[in-house]
């Protein structure tokens, strides 16, 4: 079996894990962090899917989406964190 068919197999498995997270996570964090793990397993997968092609466009494109991935995780994160702020001092 070949190498490639055994990391789609793995990385199949770990997408199923991270939609169960990304929907059945108690908090907004979960949610967040399963969603900031799903674009770095979209963005392996495209490193792995640019190797099997021989096409360097797939590796561009994981770049990107990368970089949005970051950018997605810090605005979310900000967004929490104000939320978590003003819930904190109207209990107060």
């Amino acid at each position: 079996m070949s190498n490639l068919v055994i990391f789609a197999i793995f990385f199949a498995l770990l997408a199923v894990l991270n939609l169960y997270r990304l929907a059945k996570g108690p908090t907004a964090a979960d949610r967040m962090v399963a969603g900031d793990s799903a674009d770095t397993l979209i963005c392996c997968a495209m490193i792995l899917f640019a190797l099997y092609s021989g096409r360097g466009i797939y590796l561009d494109i994981a770049v990107v989406s990368a970089i949005f991935g970051i950018v997605d995780t810090i605005l979310v994160g900000r967004y929490l964190d104000k939320k978590g702020r003003l819930y904190n001092e109207d209990r107060h």
